[in-house]
């Protein structure tokens, strides 16, 4: 075999394994007033969650929805309401997969959920710092802690912003920020 042959295979050879790691992958742009974020999602370590994520980002649930609580060196959540009062209607809680071995470690992307371990729906949450009581530890109520499914890959500084904004108590909730931190769209990228 020619050397160019030979190098024709490795280079055929080189874009099938990028096209299948690239493929391994999802990102989703989110398009917010305060600029843009980019998260990689892990189908992979969470398919359930990542399914119903892109499912709620396919059907334009997100669009015009708000993050509706900032914890300043915590996180900053989002995905349910369209201001601090009204919540969207969701589609079924999906199974919780935190025993898949993400952690919530800055900049990753989680599923907020009630104390049912298997409650989550559209709302997720970007951890600001290393939140390790958040992390799995055990199949109990108590032990089960939340789904992370990706990382911010673009835009960690927009959500440090997000996160100094100035937040108020009202409406029965805390956390809020004075000023609405709008998701004007979230797009799943090619």
């Amino acid at each position: 075999m020619t050397k160019y042959k030979l190098l024709l295979i490795g280079l055929f050879l080189l874009s099938v394994s990028a096209f299948s790691m690239a493929s391994d992958t999802v990102k989703v742009k989110f398009i917010t007033n305060q600029g843009d974020i980019i998260v990689e999602l892990y189908p992979d370590k969470a398919p359930i969650t990542v399914k119903n994520f892109v499912n709620y980002v396919d059907m334009n649930f997100y669009k015009k929805t708000i993050f509706h609580r900032v914890i300043k060196g915590f996180m900053i959540q989002g995905g349910g309401f369209t201001n601090a009062q009204d919540r969207k209607k969701t589609l079924a809680p999906i199974k919780i997969e935190a025993d898949n071995g993400l952690k919530n470690d800055r900049g990753t992307i989680a599923m907020a959920r009630t104390s049912d371990p298997n409650s989550a729906t559209s709302q997720f949450f970007i951890n600001l710092n290393d939140n390790n009581f958040l992390n799995f530890t055990r199949k109990t109520m108590n032990g089960w802690g939340y789904t992370v499914f990706g990382k911010v890959i673009s835009g960690m500084a927009v959500v440090d912003k997000i996160a100094q904004i100035k937040t108020i108590a009202t409406a029965g909730q805390q956390n809020i920020p004075i000023d609405p931190i709008y998701i004007e769209d979230a797009v799943v990228l090619q």
